[in-house]
């Protein structure tokens, strides 16, 4: 046998072998990352999702909450992650403009992961507590015009959106609200909520679900211009008689670490679609109130860098004003 045959036999066998660990994936079961705190919204719709999505594969796919640093810290976990398709990642807005825009991880780009599909669509929304005396998002902005910096509303952390979702309502209305911050979780905000440390907070009207269907709270406007099948009381801000027309939200992409091969992308993609058209996850939406919004592997990067650069002249443009500062 020459040189070159074995060489050439060498190489086969590799490609042969490389082919094979990529046909047989997955083979173990696979780690989802939800940077952020359990009991939140995308906690819940990344859980019942890939519960429904592990059912068509040999393996379980398993959710870990790892919050931290605006979702920072679950996706520094996922770009060191192997590119197998063992490990990935389901993301918010923060991880695609908050956390690029601020530069809290140097050198991050969305080059560093592959995106498999978004999966949903949330509009901000405020959200009182039941023994608010605001019965609408109208008798609201009234109130915090006569008595400016006295209602209390809580957002994610300061520069992330529901901050920025806050600052462009003020800007457009003409109020002032006293804005307090927590952590990275819609699970805080509720017991703010509920503990009266808050009079009202800005997150989808998903994420507050239960509380509103207890009638322990009660959402007053959705930031868009579609009606929520899901809350027909709540009014889209465009339907009240404030004049204004801001449409904000949140939504949730999965995605993998740069590198992953094409293959093992498709299957995923291909997985968590199927899990997507069931019955069960569109019905299971439809009744938390959450949008469902496809969109996949083929179109969802040049969605989010459309979004990323829109929302980047925004910022930049309010801290041009002095109204964020970056």
């Amino acid at each position: 046998m020459t040189l070159k045959t074995l060489c050439l036999g060498l190489t086969a066998l590799t490609a042969l072998s490389a082919g094979a660990v990529q046909a047989d994936y997955p083979e173990r079961d696979v780690r989802v990352i939800v940077p952020a705190a359990a009991g939140g919204g995308t906690d819940a719709i990344v859980r019942k999702i890939s519960n429904i999505a592990e059912e068509s594969l040999p393996v379980s796919m398993y959710v870990e909450n790892v919050e931290g640093g605006m979702t920072a810290t679950g996706l520094l976990q996922l770009m060191k992650a192997r590119p197998d398709g063992q490990t990935i990642a389901a993301i918010t807005y923060d991880s695609i403009i908050t956390i690029p825009w601020k530069n809290m991880l140097p050198g991050f780009t969305m080059d560093k992961m592959r995106m498999i599909a978004r999966i949903t669509s949330e509009a901000d929304a405020i959200t009182v507590s039941e023994s608010a005396p605001f019965e609408t998002f109208e008798e609201l902005i009234a109130a915090a015009k006569e008595n400016p910096g006295s209602i209390r509303v809580g957002v994610q952390n300061m520069g992330a959106r529901t901050h920025l979702t806050m600052l462009q309502l003020q800007e457009l209305t003409g109020t002032e609200f006293k804005i307090v911050s927590y952590d990275n979780s819609a699970a805080t905000q509720k017991e703010a909520l509920l503990n009266g440390e808050v009079d009202a907070v800005v997150t989808s009207l998903g994420d507050l679900a239960p509380l509103i269907e207890s009638g322990q709270a009660r959402g007053l406007v959705e930031f868009t211009d579609t009606q929520n099948e899901g809350f027909p009381d709540v009014p889209p801000v465009t339907e009240t008689d404030t004049g204004i027309d801001l449409e904000m939200g949140s939504f949730i992409v999965l995605v993998a670490p740069a590198r992953t091969p094409d293959d093992v992308v498709e299957t995923l993609e291909s997985t968590y679609h199927e899990a997507y058209e069931s019955d069960e996850f569109q019905q299971w939406l439809e009744q938390i109130g959450v949008t469902p919004a496809w969109l996949g592997a083929g179109d969802v990067t040049e969605w989010a860098n459309e979004t990323q650069q829109q929302l980047f002249t925004t910022m930049d443009d309010l801290v041009e004003q002095g109204v964020l500062e970056k």
